[in-house]
């Protein structure tokens, strides 16, 4: 069994560490960089964590697409 690889998408000073645990860390400190990362998630990402501010951006917008992804979201 392989581990799918995991993104983080979000404001710098939220995902930035996370670069260290192995993820593919995408700044994103306004609403539409948030959709433009998560338009340009790579191929093969399983999981994507987003911060708080990250998931209302997609929600609110409904772009969150019914996919294989999982998505959790980090407490405030």
């Amino acid at each position: 069994m392989t581990m799918g690889r995991v993104a983080a998408l979000g404001e710098r000073s939220r995902v930035a560490g996370l670069a260290l645990a192995g993820a593919v860390v995408l700044v994103a400190d306004d609403p539409e960089a948030v959709r433009r990362g998560w338009r340009s998630l790579p191929d093969g990402i399983d999981l994507v964590i987003l911060t708080p501010a990250a998931a209302e951006t997609l929600g609110h917008d409904r772009v969150l697409p019914a996919d294989r992804r999982l998505t959790v979201v980090m407490p405030p």
